[in-house]
């Protein structure tokens, strides 16, 4: 069975209800605490603290970060420096190389990675 990382871009579809988002809905949500924060950030701004609770307690199974996936995600940005990833980016990027994991995002960034689930 596929598995995927829900980065934040994907999350935010998927709580948009965005129709091409929507089938991966019925996957195991798998991200981490980073990817939770931005989320939390995106519904302050957008929708209110209201949003930003429910968020905050519905996502309660968020994955660790060891340190060798640190050190990966900062060579991988690094490595990218002209794409400008952000840190929670390459961090689940990261996370989900390193998991065999598909990273699931809309983030044009990502489109011609490899181990990525791109969504347009």
């Amino acid at each position: 069975m596929v598995k995927y990382f829900f980065d934040t871009y994907a999350l935010v579809e998927l709580i948009k209800r965005n129709p091409k988002f929507m089938p991966y809905g019925e996957y195991p949500l798998i991200t981490t605490i980073l990817n939770k924060i931005e989320l939390y950030w995106w519904a302050l701004n957008f929708n209110g603290e209201e949003l930003g609770r429910i968020i905050l307690n519905s996502i309660s199974d968020v994955q660790e970060i060891p340190d060798e996936v640190i050190e990966s995600a900062m060579r991988f940005r690094k490595e990218h420096r002209k794409k400008d990833f952000v840190y929670a980016d390459a961090i689940g990027y990261a996370f989900a190389r390193k998991h065999n994991l598909l990273f699931l995002t809309g983030n044009r960034q990502f489109r011609d990675l490899p181990g990525v689930e791109f969504v347009q």
